[in-house]
């Protein structure tokens, strides 16, 4: 099956703001928001929202067992693993396994992410 489809749409803008879901374990700090999703391999894409202050500390990093792509879609982004700032515009494709984070941002961040679940342990 592929991946869902949708016309254009913004979902950065005010009218969307109730799609946005809370993050477990993030809770007022940051939300998400699946664009697209494979129902049968669990690939998607989708936004990751950090609102000003957010710091995932308390999460410590992680990884996956599969790979992702990120893009910095706003704001400012700092990710542990790598001692980086990151910035609008900063883009990482992470092999499976690449530990990343914790995060935290002081202006908030928009990320974009495009996971491969499908892809365990390419």
């Amino acid at each position: 099956m592929p991946k869902s489809t949708v016309t254009y749409w913004n979902p950065l803008n005010g009218e969307s703001s109730d799609q946005w879901q809370p993050i477990p374990g993030m809770a007022g700090s940051a939300e998400e928001l699946t664009l697209s999703l494979d129902a049968e391999t669990g690939e998607y894409t989708r936004l990751t929202r950090f609102h000003p202050g957010a710091d995932t500390s308390h999460l410590g990093g992680k990884s996956h067992r599969y790979p992702e792509e990120i893009f910095v879609v706003q704001g400012r982004l700092y990710d542990q693993a790598f001692d980086l700032w990151l910035e609008c515009g900063h883009y990482a494709s992470r092999p499976s396994g690449e530990v990343h984070g914790p995060f935290k941002t002081e202006t908030g961040c928009v990320v974009l992410e495009i996971s491969f679940p499908g892809r365990m342990g390419d």
